[in-house]
């Protein structure tokens, strides 16, 4: 028989809603029994609407709740600081996008992982799409060739009054901006499919909203094997689109969604002459890229006592290229990988200098 994991939700706002709907969709496998939020009214109609136990403190749920897995669903300058509390407290995690402010946190969160003998897994859904995970397994095997060309684009749309809320458009509650804050899926799953990148050359600016933050920004980046691919973020743009696109010698990979994608999003365009990489294209289910799937990953991580996939080893390669984006639209000039370390205003904040780290 399948082990239940108990789960508990910090943080009740909008997107604990998703994270409600992934436990629900691993019915037999997971089961939601707890939820956090300081705010009491807030609270109270998510516990009512769910049928679990509400608590305005973490420390205290985690005692008394003792949950397998804690999904952390808060504004998110807190991230770190309530995964490694829910470490130490016995629990796994699955936190919500970003999971830190910097490589600094991330390191403090990886060392938690050891002492606890518990993991931490960032909300990177995209990964988890059936069409996504395809794609990874011809690239690892060679399939389509060599990839040469990269597009990354995520092109949305935040009104001025979407930063009403007092945490948005700020280094020090938001973290970043369009990067940091809308484009970062995006970017976790182009770079997570391209491999090691090797430098990035960025810019980016505010140029249309009231906020400490940048609302777009746009980057090239180099891969170790050589290709180039080029990075926007945006958040003025009306027609609202996430757009990759992929070109490998004997293939090019596509795919346009917003949000989410299904198989149905992606696009397969072989080239002439490609032989056996023309029917590659063959993938044997269709998941979407949801929280539920992710999640089952994670439960099966969990079950195993292995390190989640989009666990803290496989997500800093993310952060360190979020990192150096900034660092090199700060400093104009080109900044490569394994440049920032201890010590530096970009392993201390993402933003680092941007954010008024000296």
């Amino acid at each position: 028989m399948a082990t239940v994991r108990r789960v508990a939700i910090v943080g009740t706002g909008g997107i604990a809603g998703t994270h409600v709907g992934a436990v629900r969709a691993n019915a037999g496998r997971a089961r939601l029994v707890a939820a956090v939020d300081v705010d009491a009214g807030r609270l109270g109609a998510f516990c009512d609407e769910h049928g679990v136990t509400g608590y305005r403190d973490v420390a205290d749920m985690l005692e008394r709740e003792r949950p397998d897995l804690v999904c952390i669903a808060t504004p998110p300058a807190p991230h770190a600081e309530l995964s490694i509390l829910c470490m130490e407290g016995g629990a796994w995690v699955l936190c919500e996008k970003p999971l830190c402010a910097s490589l600094a946190e991330l390191d403090r969160i990886t060392a938690a992982e050891a002492r606890t003998g518990r993991h931490c897994a960032s909300v990177f859904q995209w990964r988890f799409g059936s069409a996504g995970q395809h794609l990874r397994g011809l690239i690892e095997r060679g399939t389509l060739g060599r990839p040469l060309v990269g597009i990354c684009q995520t092109t949305w749309f935040r009104a001025q009054d979407y930063y009403d809320k007092p945490w948005r458009g700020r280094w020090d509650s938001e973290l970043g901006g369009a990067t940091m804050g809308h484009g970062i899926h995006a970017m976790d799953l182009f770079l997570w499919l391209l491999g090691g990148w090797a430098e990035v050359s960025a810019m980016l600016g505010t140029l249309d909203r009231d906020i400490e933050v940048e609302d777009v920004s746009a980057a090239v980046v180099r891969f170790e094997g050589g290709a180039l691919g080029t990075v926007v973020n945006s958040v003025l743009s009306p027609r609202e689109e996430t757009y990759l696109r992929l070109d490998f010698q004997r293939a090019t990979v596509e795919v346009r969604a917003l949000y989410y994608y299904t198989n149905a999003h992606w696009t397969f365009t072989p080239a002439a002459g490609a032989g056996a990489a023309a029917d590659a294209w063959r993938i044997p289910v269709d998941e979407g890229s949801s929280h539920g799937a992710q999640l089952r990953g994670l439960l099966d991580s969990m079950d195993a006592g292995a390190p989640p996939a989009a666990g803290t080893a496989g997500v800093r390669p993310t952060f360190e290229f979020l990192s150096s984006l900034y660092r090199s639209a700060a400093e104009g000039r080109p900044v490569r990988r394994g440049d920032i370390a201890p010590g530096d205003p970009f392993y201390a904040h993402v933003a680092g200098t941007l954010a008024g780290v000296p």
